[in-house]
Protein backbone atom coordinates (compact mmCIF):
# COMPACT_ATOMS: atom_id res chain seq x y z
CA UNK A 1 0.00 0.00 0.00
CA UNK A 2 1.63 3.86 -0.49
CA UNK A 3 0.50 6.34 1.77
CA UNK A 4 0.05 10.52 1.21
CA UNK A 5 2.31 13.18 3.26
CA UNK A 6 0.60 13.08 5.98
CA UNK A 7 3.60 12.98 8.61
CA UNK A 8 4.88 16.42 10.04
CA UNK A 9 8.66 17.01 10.38
CA UNK A 10 10.20 17.46 12.20
CA UNK A 11 9.38 14.84 14.63
CA UNK A 12 7.97 15.01 18.66
CA UNK A 13 10.70 14.92 19.98
CA UNK A 14 9.79 11.31 21.52
CA UNK A 15 9.76 9.86 18.48
CA UNK A 16 13.34 11.88 17.92
CA UNK A 17 14.49 9.54 20.25
CA UNK A 18 13.40 6.28 18.63
CA UNK A 19 16.42 4.04 18.49
CA UNK A 20 17.46 3.80 14.72
CA UNK A 21 20.22 2.42 12.92
CA UNK A 22 21.41 3.50 9.18
CA UNK A 23 22.92 0.56 7.42
CA UNK A 24 25.18 1.13 5.13
CA UNK A 25 27.23 -1.11 3.08
CA UNK A 26 30.19 0.06 1.04
CA UNK A 27 32.71 -1.13 -1.42
CA UNK A 28 35.21 1.68 -2.93
CA UNK A 29 33.16 4.57 -1.61
CA UNK A 30 35.52 6.87 0.28
CA UNK A 31 34.92 9.84 -1.59
CA UNK A 32 30.91 9.67 -0.89
CA UNK A 33 31.00 8.58 2.34
CA UNK A 34 31.98 11.83 4.39
CA UNK A 35 29.36 13.69 2.31
CA UNK A 36 26.68 10.98 3.80
CA UNK A 37 27.83 11.06 7.15
CA UNK A 38 27.75 14.63 7.34
CA UNK A 39 23.65 14.59 6.02
CA UNK A 40 22.74 11.81 8.35
CA UNK A 41 24.30 12.78 11.32
CA UNK A 42 23.08 16.88 10.71
CA UNK A 43 19.27 15.36 10.88
CA UNK A 44 17.37 16.19 13.74
CA UNK A 45 16.91 13.00 14.98
CA UNK A 46 18.46 12.17 18.43
CA UNK A 47 18.35 8.43 18.22
CA UNK A 48 19.86 7.94 14.91
CA UNK A 49 23.23 6.08 14.50
CA UNK A 50 25.05 5.05 11.09
CA UNK A 51 26.69 1.48 10.71
CA UNK A 52 29.07 1.65 7.76
CA UNK A 53 29.44 -2.35 6.78
CA UNK A 54 33.05 -2.07 4.76
CA UNK A 55 33.69 -5.03 2.32
CA UNK A 56 37.64 -4.40 2.55
CA UNK A 57 37.43 -1.89 -0.26
CA UNK A 58 40.92 -1.69 -1.86
CA UNK A 59 40.45 2.45 -1.89
CA UNK A 60 40.27 2.64 1.86
CA UNK A 61 36.41 3.37 2.59
CA UNK A 62 37.33 0.94 5.54
CA UNK A 63 39.44 4.02 7.19
CA UNK A 64 37.61 6.42 6.45
CA UNK A 65 34.49 5.47 8.14
CA UNK A 66 36.84 4.80 11.14
CA UNK A 67 37.81 8.64 10.98
CA UNK A 68 34.62 9.66 10.60
CA UNK A 69 33.26 7.74 13.71
CA UNK A 70 35.72 9.12 15.70
CA UNK A 71 34.75 12.92 14.34
CA UNK A 72 31.04 12.05 15.55
CA UNK A 73 31.02 9.91 18.19
CA UNK A 74 30.57 11.89 21.35
CA UNK A 75 31.25 10.85 24.96
CA UNK A 76 28.57 8.36 26.11
CA UNK A 77 26.83 8.76 22.46
CA UNK A 78 27.88 6.38 19.91
CA UNK A 79 26.95 7.80 16.85
CA UNK A 80 28.43 5.65 13.82
CA UNK A 81 30.35 2.77 14.04
CA UNK A 82 32.15 0.35 11.20
CA UNK A 83 31.64 -3.30 10.48
CA UNK A 84 34.61 -4.54 8.78
CA UNK A 85 33.98 -7.33 6.65
CA UNK A 86 37.11 -9.77 5.17
CA UNK A 87 35.89 -9.68 1.27
CA UNK A 88 33.55 -8.79 -1.46
CA UNK A 89 30.41 -11.17 -1.12
CA UNK A 90 27.59 -9.20 -2.22
CA UNK A 91 24.93 -6.21 -1.08
CA UNK A 92 23.11 -8.71 0.32
CA UNK A 93 25.49 -10.45 2.73
CA UNK A 94 26.48 -6.66 3.88
CA UNK A 95 23.04 -6.17 4.63
CA UNK A 96 22.20 -9.27 6.21
CA UNK A 97 25.51 -8.93 8.47
CA UNK A 98 24.86 -5.27 9.26
CA UNK A 99 21.10 -5.38 10.15
CA UNK A 100 21.66 -8.23 12.55
CA UNK A 101 24.49 -6.19 14.46
CA UNK A 102 22.06 -3.55 14.60
CA UNK A 103 19.32 -5.28 16.28
CA UNK A 104 21.46 -7.01 18.48
CA UNK A 105 23.06 -3.54 19.50
CA UNK A 106 19.18 -2.37 20.56
CA UNK A 107 17.85 -0.45 17.10
CA UNK A 108 14.08 -0.49 17.31
CA UNK A 109 14.05 0.63 13.61
CA UNK A 110 17.08 -0.68 11.25
CA UNK A 111 17.14 1.91 7.58
CA UNK A 112 18.44 -0.06 4.47
CA UNK A 113 20.33 3.41 2.51
CA UNK A 114 23.13 3.29 -0.10
CA UNK A 115 26.54 5.28 0.03
CA UNK A 116 26.34 6.72 -2.85
CA UNK A 117 23.96 9.86 -2.49
CA UNK A 118 21.02 8.35 -4.61
CA UNK A 119 18.66 7.45 -0.83
CA UNK A 120 17.57 11.07 0.29
CA UNK A 121 18.58 11.57 4.16
CA UNK A 122 16.19 14.31 4.44
CA UNK A 123 13.47 11.73 4.03
CA UNK A 124 14.56 9.45 6.94
CA UNK A 125 11.91 11.12 9.57
CA UNK A 126 9.25 11.07 7.04
CA UNK A 127 9.53 7.54 7.42
CA UNK A 128 10.35 6.25 10.64
CA UNK A 129 6.85 9.15 11.29
CA UNK A 130 4.98 6.63 9.20
CA UNK A 131 6.53 3.92 10.72
CA UNK A 132 5.30 5.46 14.46
CA UNK A 133 1.92 6.52 13.61
CA UNK A 134 0.79 3.82 11.23
CA UNK A 135 2.52 0.80 13.34
CA UNK A 136 3.78 -0.58 10.02
CA UNK A 137 6.86 -2.69 9.91
CA UNK A 138 8.40 -2.01 6.81
CA UNK A 139 7.94 1.04 5.18
CA UNK A 140 9.55 1.01 1.25
CA UNK A 141 10.81 4.52 -0.18
CA UNK A 142 9.32 4.12 -3.28
CA UNK A 143 10.16 5.64 -6.89
CA UNK A 144 6.91 4.39 -8.15
CA UNK A 145 3.90 5.13 -6.32
CA UNK A 146 2.48 8.35 -7.33
CA UNK A 147 4.91 11.32 -6.39
CA UNK A 148 7.83 9.14 -6.23
CA UNK A 149 10.34 10.67 -9.14
CA UNK A 150 13.84 9.60 -10.74
CA UNK A 151 16.81 11.59 -11.36
CA UNK A 152 16.76 13.53 -14.68
CA UNK A 153 20.36 11.70 -15.55
CA UNK A 154 18.51 8.55 -15.71
CA UNK A 155 18.06 7.37 -19.46
CA UNK A 156 14.69 6.21 -21.27
CA UNK A 157 17.04 2.92 -21.39
CA UNK A 158 17.47 2.67 -17.44
CA UNK A 159 14.05 4.09 -16.66
CA UNK A 160 12.57 1.35 -18.72
CA UNK A 161 14.74 -1.51 -16.97
CA UNK A 162 14.18 -0.57 -13.44
CA UNK A 163 10.12 -0.20 -14.15
CA UNK A 164 10.72 -4.15 -16.31
CA UNK A 165 12.31 -5.73 -13.21
CA UNK A 166 9.71 -4.61 -10.59
CA UNK A 167 6.44 -5.36 -12.88
CA UNK A 168 8.82 -8.48 -13.18
CA UNK A 169 9.49 -9.67 -10.04
CA UNK A 170 5.91 -8.34 -8.61
CA UNK A 171 3.60 -10.40 -11.19
CA UNK A 172 5.96 -13.43 -9.92
CA UNK A 173 5.58 -13.23 -7.09
CA UNK A 174 2.20 -11.57 -6.59
CA UNK A 175 2.77 -8.59 -5.06
CA UNK A 176 0.91 -5.30 -5.64
CA UNK A 177 4.46 -3.42 -3.88
CA UNK A 178 5.39 -0.97 -6.84
CA UNK A 179 8.73 -1.05 -5.72
CA UNK A 180 10.01 -4.59 -4.66
CA UNK A 181 13.62 -3.91 -6.19
CA UNK A 182 13.99 -0.52 -3.75
CA UNK A 183 16.75 -0.25 -1.62
CA UNK A 184 15.49 2.56 0.70
CA UNK A 185 13.59 0.34 3.17
CA UNK A 186 13.20 0.90 6.86
CA UNK A 187 12.66 -2.10 8.99
CA UNK A 188 10.97 -2.75 12.55
CA UNK A 189 13.44 -4.54 14.74
CA UNK A 190 10.74 -7.18 15.14
CA UNK A 191 10.51 -7.54 11.81
CA UNK A 192 14.33 -8.25 11.00
CA UNK A 193 14.03 -11.15 13.65
CA UNK A 194 11.07 -12.86 12.31
CA UNK A 195 12.76 -12.98 8.75
CA UNK A 196 15.82 -14.43 10.21
CA UNK A 197 18.34 -12.93 7.86
CA UNK A 198 20.93 -15.87 7.90
CA UNK A 199 18.11 -17.71 6.20
CA UNK A 200 18.30 -15.36 3.35
CA UNK A 201 19.42 -16.79 0.37
CA UNK A 202 20.20 -13.52 -1.66
CA UNK A 203 23.14 -12.39 -2.00
CA UNK A 204 23.44 -9.40 -3.94
CA UNK A 205 20.57 -6.72 -5.15
CA UNK A 206 17.45 -9.49 -5.03
CA UNK A 207 18.10 -8.92 -1.42
CA UNK A 208 15.88 -6.52 -1.58
CA UNK A 209 13.00 -8.18 -3.17
CA UNK A 210 13.70 -11.76 -1.00
CA UNK A 211 13.07 -9.92 1.93
CA UNK A 212 10.21 -8.09 1.33
CA UNK A 213 8.70 -10.58 -0.15
CA UNK A 214 9.11 -12.74 2.66
CA UNK A 215 8.01 -9.97 5.08
CA UNK A 216 4.42 -10.01 3.00
CA UNK A 217 4.05 -13.44 3.19
CA UNK A 218 4.74 -13.52 7.13
CA UNK A 219 2.11 -10.98 7.49
CA UNK A 220 3.98 -7.59 8.03
CA UNK A 221 2.68 -4.55 6.79
CA UNK A 222 4.92 -2.75 4.09
CA UNK A 223 3.75 0.89 3.19
CA UNK A 224 5.07 2.42 0.45
CA UNK A 225 5.94 6.48 0.97
CA UNK A 226 7.29 8.19 -2.37
CA UNK A 227 10.88 9.38 -2.28
CA UNK A 228 12.61 11.13 -4.98
CA UNK A 229 15.69 8.76 -6.34
CA UNK A 230 18.76 10.64 -7.58
CA UNK A 231 22.01 9.64 -9.20
CA UNK A 232 25.32 9.08 -8.09
CA UNK A 233 27.76 11.32 -9.42
CA UNK A 234 31.07 10.00 -7.83
CA UNK A 235 32.28 6.02 -8.08
CA UNK A 236 30.58 3.44 -10.30
CA UNK A 237 28.00 0.80 -9.82
CA UNK A 238 28.34 -2.25 -8.21
CA UNK A 239 26.13 -3.72 -10.69
CA UNK A 240 27.34 -6.80 -12.77
CA UNK A 241 26.12 -9.67 -14.81
CA UNK A 242 26.38 -12.12 -11.64
CA UNK A 243 23.88 -9.68 -9.84
CA UNK A 244 21.73 -9.48 -12.95
CA UNK A 245 21.14 -13.28 -13.33
CA UNK A 246 20.63 -13.35 -9.98
CA UNK A 247 17.48 -10.91 -10.15
CA UNK A 248 16.02 -12.79 -12.60
CA UNK A 249 16.25 -16.32 -11.11
CA UNK A 250 15.60 -14.99 -7.51
CA UNK A 251 11.60 -14.51 -8.05
CA UNK A 252 11.20 -17.73 -9.73
CA UNK A 253 13.22 -19.56 -6.70
CA UNK A 254 10.66 -17.98 -4.13
CA UNK A 255 7.66 -18.82 -6.12
CA UNK A 256 8.13 -21.97 -6.14
CA UNK A 257 9.22 -22.54 -2.81
CA UNK A 258 6.10 -20.51 -1.90
CA UNK A 259 4.06 -23.39 -4.09
CA UNK A 260 5.45 -26.54 -2.86
CA UNK A 261 4.60 -24.80 0.77
CA UNK A 262 1.28 -25.01 -0.02
CA UNK A 263 1.34 -20.68 0.12
CA UNK A 264 -0.82 -18.79 -2.17
CA UNK A 265 0.33 -15.09 -3.22
CA UNK A 266 1.68 -11.91 -1.01
CA UNK A 267 -0.22 -8.91 -1.40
Amino acid sequence: MSVPHTVMTPLPAEWSRTATTVVMPTYNEAQNLPMMAEALMALPLEGLRLLVVDDASPDGTGAVAEQLAEKYNEPGRSRMAVLHRTAKEGLGRAYAAGMTRAVEDGAAYVLQMDADGSHPADKIAELLGVALSTGADVIVGSRYVPGGTLSAAWGAHRRLLSRWANAYAGTILGTRLRDITGGFNLWSAAALRALDLDTVDSAGYSFQVETKYRALRAGFTVVEVPIHFEDRTVGESKMNLAVQLESVAVPWRLRVRTLRAGGGRAR
